[in-house]
């Protein structure tokens, strides 16, 4: 046998995964796992892209021993936060109900008849789970979460232009308005402009104008404020176009037993004493909202038993002592 073929040729591990440093290795695998890129798990972990990167490759000339310290301990928080997800069940992702089926009909009809409609008050009744649901059956349906930083008329149009998917262009409001009626215009879409309460009066007239030359439906949704401001007195001049364009107004008060009784079916919740318990908590501010709360919770507190009555208590009384 030949030299050549008695010799063995050494296999050298990759770069950062020889054995010399198994944090980085456990850091990769965790990174690759949560589908994470450098620059994010440096955010998470508290350091500089480039200082990841480095310490990754082997080459990171700082303090490392700083940087060992905020690695361990953002793996520890991700372990920890991983066994209390597995722990903590998931909601149902939709479940129909009486007052859900209101929503869909509005939003269907806006979007077939290129209409205006409100759908107001009733927080926590499932509002924003029927937008998500429509969002999935139907075709071109854009949902814009404003918030007090969008307000304004500037504001408004960039976050719509961030749901519809444009690049803001440079220039005035007028420039980025034109982009977004192209985008729109010929969609037979429909723009969902969620707690519209926060938008003021130039906003709210835009998103009107918006839907009508772009030829979509249009649906604001909020609470209470979002009709009062459409209607109240000492503003009815200012909003009379708008008001005067509604197709179907929709209003949303507790919710019904009926919608309990659909989240209890949803959830498994068979029990006598517990449906009663669970239904008098569905009375309360939050609604359908603190019901799945206090649900996943009390799910957590069975550790695995059927879920009982005193699981759901114990479970209404911890977050109340929280919010306290």
């Amino acid at each position: 046998m030949s030299k050549a073929a008695c010799e063995v040729t050494a296999i050298r591990p990759a770069e950062g995964l020889d054995g010399d440093n198994p944090l980085g290795e456990r850091t990769r695998l965790e990174m690759e796992a949560a589908g994470l890129s450098q620059s994010r798990a440096a955010n998470e972990i508290g350091i500089s892209a480039s200082a990841l990167s480095q310490w990754l490759g082997g080459t990171y000339r700082g303090d490392t021993a700083a940087v060992e310290a905020k690695v361990a301990r953002w793996l520890d928080v991700r372990t920890e936060r991983t066994r209390l997800a597995r722990r903590l069940p998931e909601a149902p992702q939709w479940f129909e109900t009486a007052t859900g089926r209101r929503v869909l009909a509005a939003l269907s009809y806006a979007q077939m008849a290129t209409d205006l409609v409100v759908i107001y008050g009733g927080a926590g009744v499932g509002k924003t789970r029927a937008i998500e649901r429509h969002q999935h059956i139907s075709p071109n349906v854009w949902k814009v979460d404003c918030t007090p930083s969008s307000n304004t008329l500037g504001g408004f149009l960039r976050a719509v232009a961030f749901a519809v998917g444009v690049r803001v262009p440079k220039g005035h409001a007028d420039v980025l308005e034109m982009a977004l009626r192209d985008r729109l215009r010929g969609t037979s879409g429909l723009l969902v402009i969620d707690e519209a309460q926060f938008l003021n009066e130039r906003a709210l007239e835009a998103s009107r104008r918006l839907a009508e030359l772009s030829g979509i439906g249009l649906a604001l949704v909020g609470n209470e404020t979002v009709y009062a401001q459409l209607t109240g007195r000492n503003r009815a001049a200012e909003f009379a176009q708008l008001f005067s364009r509604i197709g179907k107004r929709v209003r949303l008060g507790r919710p019904l037993r009926a919608d309990v009784e659909a989240q209890l079916d949803a959830w498994g919740i068979t029990g006598r004493e517990e449906r009663e318990l669970v239904t008098d908590i569905a009375r309360k501010p939050g609604a359908l909202r603190m019901v799945t709360k206090v649900l996943r919770l009390a799910t957590m507190l069975a550790q695995g038993d059927p879920l009982r009555a005193r699981h759901i208590e114990a479970a209404w009384r911890d977050l109340e002592e929280e919010k306290a």
